[in-house]
Protein backbone atom coordinates (compact mmCIF):
# COMPACT_ATOMS: atom_id res chain seq x y z
CA UNK A 1 0.00 0.00 0.00
CA UNK A 2 1.43 3.34 -1.20
CA UNK A 3 0.58 5.98 2.06
CA UNK A 4 0.28 9.73 0.84
CA UNK A 5 0.15 12.40 3.65
CA UNK A 6 -1.07 14.77 1.72
CA UNK A 7 -3.54 14.96 -1.41
CA UNK A 8 -1.19 17.37 -3.15
CA UNK A 9 1.72 13.74 -2.68
CA UNK A 10 -0.70 12.26 -4.70
CA UNK A 11 -0.45 11.95 -8.49
CA UNK A 12 -3.89 11.44 -10.15
CA UNK A 13 -4.83 7.48 -11.69
CA UNK A 14 -6.54 6.27 -14.39
CA UNK A 15 -9.28 4.60 -12.68
CA UNK A 16 -9.40 5.09 -9.00
CA UNK A 17 -12.31 3.18 -7.21
CA UNK A 18 -12.53 5.27 -4.00
CA UNK A 19 -14.20 5.85 -0.79
CA UNK A 20 -14.08 8.34 1.92
CA UNK A 21 -14.02 8.66 5.78
CA UNK A 22 -12.05 8.32 9.15
CA UNK A 23 -11.97 4.53 9.53
CA UNK A 24 -11.42 4.55 13.13
CA UNK A 25 -10.48 1.61 14.58
CA UNK A 26 -10.66 -0.35 10.64
CA UNK A 27 -13.18 -2.79 12.67
CA UNK A 28 -15.45 -5.25 11.53
CA UNK A 29 -18.21 -2.58 9.90
CA UNK A 30 -15.33 -1.12 7.71
CA UNK A 31 -14.22 -3.93 6.23
CA UNK A 32 -17.55 -4.61 5.03
CA UNK A 33 -16.74 -1.47 2.68
CA UNK A 34 -13.35 -2.30 1.94
CA UNK A 35 -14.46 -5.80 0.52
CA UNK A 36 -17.40 -3.66 -1.31
CA UNK A 37 -14.72 -1.75 -2.54
CA UNK A 38 -12.40 -4.52 -3.54
CA UNK A 39 -14.89 -5.96 -5.06
CA UNK A 40 -15.72 -2.76 -7.72
CA UNK A 41 -12.04 -2.54 -8.41
CA UNK A 42 -11.23 -5.84 -9.31
CA UNK A 43 -14.67 -5.79 -11.67
CA UNK A 44 -13.80 -2.49 -13.12
CA UNK A 45 -9.55 -2.97 -13.32
CA UNK A 46 -9.36 -0.25 -11.24
CA UNK A 47 -7.17 0.58 -7.94
CA UNK A 48 -8.73 1.39 -4.30
CA UNK A 49 -8.40 4.54 -2.54
CA UNK A 50 -8.88 5.47 0.54
CA UNK A 51 -9.33 9.03 1.69
CA UNK A 52 -8.94 9.65 5.12
CA UNK A 53 -8.30 12.79 7.33
CA UNK A 54 -5.79 13.30 10.09
CA UNK A 55 -6.27 15.57 12.56
CA UNK A 56 -10.11 14.02 13.57
CA UNK A 57 -12.83 16.60 11.89
CA UNK A 58 -14.21 16.89 15.28
CA UNK A 59 -10.40 17.70 16.70
CA UNK A 60 -10.21 21.10 14.19
CA UNK A 61 -14.23 21.65 14.19
CA UNK A 62 -14.56 21.63 18.06
CA UNK A 63 -11.47 21.74 19.26
CA UNK A 64 -12.63 22.95 22.97
CA UNK A 65 -13.94 18.92 22.96
CA UNK A 66 -10.69 17.77 25.15
CA UNK A 67 -12.81 14.34 25.55
CA UNK A 68 -12.23 13.57 21.63
CA UNK A 69 -10.76 10.02 21.67
CA UNK A 70 -10.25 7.32 18.88
CA UNK A 71 -9.95 3.82 18.52
CA UNK A 72 -6.16 3.45 16.43
CA UNK A 73 -3.78 6.07 15.91
CA UNK A 74 -3.09 6.93 12.25
CA UNK A 75 -0.08 4.45 12.29
CA UNK A 76 -2.25 1.58 13.34
CA UNK A 77 -5.37 2.57 10.97
CA UNK A 78 -2.54 2.57 8.42
CA UNK A 79 -1.08 -0.71 9.52
CA UNK A 80 -4.67 -2.50 9.26
CA UNK A 81 -5.41 -1.01 5.75
CA UNK A 82 -2.21 -2.13 4.31
CA UNK A 83 -2.90 -6.10 5.76
CA UNK A 84 -6.28 -5.67 3.92
CA UNK A 85 -4.64 -5.06 0.48
CA UNK A 86 -5.83 -1.64 0.24
CA UNK A 87 -3.57 -0.21 -2.84
CA UNK A 88 -3.72 4.14 -1.76
CA UNK A 89 -4.16 5.65 1.52
CA UNK A 90 -4.09 9.43 0.95
CA UNK A 91 -4.30 10.82 4.70
CA UNK A 92 -5.45 14.77 4.18
CA UNK A 93 -4.53 17.38 6.75
CA UNK A 94 -8.06 18.52 8.01
CA UNK A 95 -8.05 22.27 8.23
CA UNK A 96 -10.73 24.84 8.43
CA UNK A 97 -9.72 25.91 5.22
CA UNK A 98 -10.57 22.45 4.13
CA UNK A 99 -13.98 22.12 5.22
CA UNK A 100 -14.79 25.52 3.93
CA UNK A 101 -14.81 23.63 0.60
CA UNK A 102 -18.20 24.05 -1.37
CA UNK A 103 -19.51 20.54 -2.28
CA UNK A 104 -18.51 20.85 -6.00
CA UNK A 105 -15.29 22.07 -4.97
CA UNK A 106 -14.83 18.91 -3.08
CA UNK A 107 -16.16 17.00 -6.07
CA UNK A 108 -14.52 18.85 -8.77
CA UNK A 109 -10.92 19.59 -7.14
CA UNK A 110 -10.23 16.75 -4.53
CA UNK A 111 -12.17 13.96 -5.96
CA UNK A 112 -11.95 14.43 -9.65
CA UNK A 113 -8.73 16.48 -10.61
CA UNK A 114 -6.76 15.43 -7.77
CA UNK A 115 -7.38 11.64 -7.83
CA UNK A 116 -9.23 10.63 -10.55
CA UNK A 117 -12.53 9.18 -9.46
CA UNK A 118 -14.21 6.87 -11.70
CA UNK A 119 -16.46 4.73 -8.99
CA UNK A 120 -17.37 6.38 -5.63
CA UNK A 121 -18.55 4.12 -2.45
CA UNK A 122 -20.04 6.23 0.12
CA UNK A 123 -22.55 5.68 2.99
CA UNK A 124 -25.77 6.86 2.81
CA UNK A 125 -25.78 9.42 5.18
CA UNK A 126 -21.99 10.32 4.04
CA UNK A 127 -21.57 14.72 4.14
CA UNK A 128 -18.75 16.62 2.82
CA UNK A 129 -17.76 20.05 1.93
CA UNK A 130 -18.74 23.40 3.96
CA UNK A 131 -21.28 22.71 6.05
CA UNK A 132 -21.43 19.50 5.16
CA UNK A 133 -24.04 20.39 2.67
CA UNK A 134 -22.84 17.67 0.05
CA UNK A 135 -24.15 14.25 0.12
CA UNK A 136 -25.35 11.83 -2.70
CA UNK A 137 -27.66 13.99 -4.17
CA UNK A 138 -24.65 16.55 -5.30
CA UNK A 139 -22.42 13.44 -6.00
CA UNK A 140 -25.03 11.78 -8.54
CA UNK A 141 -25.75 15.34 -10.45
CA UNK A 142 -22.15 15.80 -10.40
CA UNK A 143 -21.27 11.94 -11.75
CA UNK A 144 -22.36 12.43 -15.52
CA UNK A 145 -20.53 15.90 -15.88
CA UNK A 146 -17.24 14.49 -14.04
CA UNK A 147 -17.43 10.95 -15.62
CA UNK A 148 -17.58 8.85 -12.34
CA UNK A 149 -20.20 6.31 -11.09
CA UNK A 150 -21.51 6.58 -7.88
CA UNK A 151 -22.63 3.55 -5.46
CA UNK A 152 -24.64 4.11 -1.66
CA UNK A 153 -23.76 1.59 0.78
CA UNK A 154 -26.92 0.44 2.41
CA UNK A 155 -28.34 2.05 5.62
CA UNK A 156 -28.72 -0.81 7.80
CA UNK A 157 -24.66 -1.50 6.82
CA UNK A 158 -24.01 1.56 7.96
CA UNK A 159 -25.73 1.52 11.00
CA UNK A 160 -23.93 -1.43 11.41
CA UNK A 161 -20.95 0.37 11.33
CA UNK A 162 -22.00 3.09 13.45
CA UNK A 163 -23.02 1.09 15.91
CA UNK A 164 -19.79 -0.96 16.04
CA UNK A 165 -17.88 1.71 16.84
CA UNK A 166 -20.14 3.12 19.13
CA UNK A 167 -19.83 -0.17 21.13
CA UNK A 168 -16.11 -0.54 20.74
CA UNK A 169 -15.39 2.70 22.22
CA UNK A 170 -17.97 1.87 25.23
CA UNK A 171 -16.50 -1.70 25.44
CA UNK A 172 -13.16 -0.28 26.02
CA UNK A 173 -13.98 2.11 28.59
CA UNK A 174 -15.51 -0.21 30.25
CA UNK A 175 -13.04 -2.70 30.27
CA UNK A 176 -14.96 -5.41 28.13
CA UNK A 177 -11.88 -6.32 26.20
CA UNK A 178 -14.01 -9.49 24.76
CA UNK A 179 -16.40 -7.11 23.31
CA UNK A 180 -14.44 -5.02 21.68
CA UNK A 181 -12.41 -7.54 20.26
CA UNK A 182 -15.58 -9.33 18.80
CA UNK A 183 -16.73 -5.70 16.78
CA UNK A 184 -12.91 -5.00 16.06
CA UNK A 185 -12.41 -8.50 14.55
CA UNK A 186 -9.25 -8.45 16.71
CA UNK A 187 -7.61 -7.66 19.97
CA UNK A 188 -7.55 -4.36 20.93
CA UNK A 189 -4.22 -2.49 21.08
CA UNK A 190 -1.60 -0.27 22.72
CA UNK A 191 1.39 0.70 21.03
CA UNK A 192 3.62 2.46 23.10
CA UNK A 193 7.58 3.29 24.21
CA UNK A 194 8.76 1.50 27.51
CA UNK A 195 10.18 3.57 29.77
CA UNK A 196 11.62 3.42 33.54
CA UNK A 197 9.39 3.41 36.38
CA UNK A 198 10.17 3.59 40.16
CA UNK A 199 10.65 -0.33 40.30
CA UNK A 200 8.03 -1.15 42.02
CA UNK A 201 6.80 -4.09 40.05
CA UNK A 202 10.81 -5.71 40.21
CA UNK A 203 10.27 -5.18 44.39
CA UNK A 204 6.82 -7.32 44.66
CA UNK A 205 8.12 -9.67 42.34
CA UNK A 206 6.30 -8.82 38.92
CA UNK A 207 8.61 -6.37 36.97
CA UNK A 208 6.95 -4.24 34.55
CA UNK A 209 7.31 -2.48 31.85
CA UNK A 210 5.68 0.64 31.86
CA UNK A 211 3.85 2.15 28.58
CA UNK A 212 4.37 5.66 27.33
CA UNK A 213 1.68 6.49 24.72
CA UNK A 214 2.90 9.13 22.63
CA UNK A 215 -0.36 9.85 20.76
CA UNK A 216 -2.46 11.69 23.61
CA UNK A 217 -6.17 11.08 21.33
CA UNK A 218 -5.57 7.62 21.95
CA UNK A 219 -8.26 5.62 23.74
CA UNK A 220 -7.14 3.93 26.90
CA UNK A 221 -9.05 1.19 28.56
CA UNK A 222 -10.57 1.33 31.90
CA UNK A 223 -8.46 0.75 35.32
CA UNK A 224 -7.62 -2.88 35.93
CA UNK A 225 -5.83 -6.21 35.27
CA UNK A 226 -6.08 -7.46 31.78
CA UNK A 227 -4.49 -10.58 30.15
CA UNK A 228 -2.45 -9.78 27.22
CA UNK A 229 -0.22 -10.64 24.72
CA UNK A 230 2.86 -8.24 23.55
CA UNK A 231 4.32 -8.07 20.16
CA UNK A 232 8.13 -6.80 20.57
CA UNK A 233 8.44 -6.31 17.04
CA UNK A 234 5.25 -5.45 14.56
CA UNK A 235 7.54 -5.75 11.40
CA UNK A 236 5.62 -9.39 9.76
CA UNK A 237 9.15 -10.65 9.32
CA UNK A 238 10.74 -10.17 12.53
CA UNK A 239 8.01 -10.31 14.69
CA UNK A 240 8.20 -11.92 18.04
CA UNK A 241 5.30 -12.22 20.81
CA UNK A 242 4.96 -12.75 24.32
CA UNK A 243 2.46 -13.68 27.09
CA UNK A 244 1.42 -11.45 29.75
CA UNK A 245 -0.87 -9.13 32.32
CA UNK A 246 -1.17 -5.48 31.82
CA UNK A 247 -1.98 -3.52 34.63
CA UNK A 248 -4.29 0.40 34.13
CA UNK A 249 -4.84 3.02 36.93
CA UNK A 250 -3.22 5.21 39.31
CA UNK A 251 -1.74 2.35 42.11
CA UNK A 252 -4.21 3.46 45.01
CA UNK A 253 -2.29 1.07 47.00
CA UNK A 254 0.73 3.31 47.28
CA UNK A 255 -1.51 6.37 46.85
CA UNK A 256 0.10 6.73 43.04
CA UNK A 257 -1.07 9.93 41.68
CA UNK A 258 -0.36 9.36 37.94
CA UNK A 259 -2.51 7.05 35.67
CA UNK A 260 0.03 4.12 34.93
CA UNK A 261 0.02 1.75 32.09
CA UNK A 262 2.24 -1.63 33.25
CA UNK A 263 2.90 -4.91 31.98
CA UNK A 264 4.29 -7.69 33.52
CA UNK A 265 5.96 -9.57 30.93
CA UNK A 266 5.60 -13.73 31.59
CA UNK A 267 8.95 -16.13 31.50
CA UNK A 268 10.78 -12.36 30.41
CA UNK A 269 13.84 -11.43 31.46
CA UNK A 270 15.25 -9.15 28.51
CA UNK A 271 16.04 -5.21 28.69
CA UNK A 272 13.22 -3.82 26.48
CA UNK A 273 14.23 0.39 27.64
CA UNK A 274 12.92 2.79 24.43
CA UNK A 275 11.40 -0.07 22.68
CA UNK A 276 8.28 0.17 21.19
CA UNK A 277 5.66 -2.70 22.00
CA UNK A 278 2.31 -3.46 21.27
CA UNK A 279 0.02 -4.79 23.65
CA UNK A 280 -2.96 -6.41 23.10
CA UNK A 281 -6.11 -6.75 25.19
CA UNK A 282 -7.19 -10.21 25.27
CA UNK A 283 -9.53 -10.17 28.53
CA UNK A 284 -10.35 -8.34 31.72
CA UNK A 285 -9.49 -9.46 35.23
CA UNK A 286 -10.27 -7.53 37.77
CA UNK A 287 -11.16 -3.52 38.38
CA UNK A 288 -8.43 -1.61 40.31
CA UNK A 289 -8.03 -2.02 43.86
CA UNK A 290 -6.25 -0.42 46.87
CA UNK A 291 -4.61 -3.25 48.88
CA UNK A 292 -4.08 -2.73 53.19
CA UNK A 293 -0.40 -4.09 52.37
CA UNK A 294 2.37 -4.64 49.18
CA UNK A 295 2.30 -8.11 51.06
CA UNK A 296 -1.83 -8.53 49.80
CA UNK A 297 -0.96 -6.97 47.22
CA UNK A 298 1.84 -9.47 46.09
CA UNK A 299 -0.93 -12.03 47.12
CA UNK A 300 -3.29 -10.61 44.35
CA UNK A 301 -1.15 -10.41 41.82
CA UNK A 302 0.13 -14.19 41.88
CA UNK A 303 -3.80 -15.03 41.60
CA UNK A 304 -3.92 -12.76 38.33
CA UNK A 305 -1.27 -14.51 37.19
CA UNK A 306 -2.33 -18.12 37.24
CA UNK A 307 -5.78 -16.84 35.87
CA UNK A 308 -4.02 -14.49 33.51
CA UNK A 309 -2.36 -17.84 31.70
CA UNK A 310 -5.68 -19.52 31.91
CA UNK A 311 -7.15 -17.36 29.85
CA UNK A 312 -3.58 -16.74 27.58
CA UNK A 313 -3.73 -20.66 27.54
CA UNK A 314 -7.43 -20.71 25.80
CA UNK A 315 -6.56 -18.10 23.48
CA UNK A 316 -3.43 -20.54 21.62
Amino acid sequence: MKIYNHIDEFKKIHNAVVTIGTFDGVHIGHQKIISRLQEVAKKNGGETVILTFFPHPRMILHPEDLNIKLISTMDEKAEKLAALGIDHLIITPFTRDFSNLTPQEYIQEILVKKIGTRHIIIGYDHRFGKDRKGGMKELQSFSSDFGFDVEEIPEQDINDVAVSSTKIRNAILSGDAKTAKDFLGYAFQLNGKVIKGDQLGRVLGFPTANLFIEENYKLIPSDGIYAVSIEFNTEESSRKTAKGMAYIGHRPTINGMSRNIEVNIFDFDEDIYGQIIRVNFLEHLRGDKKFNSLADLKKQLTRDEKAARKILLRAE
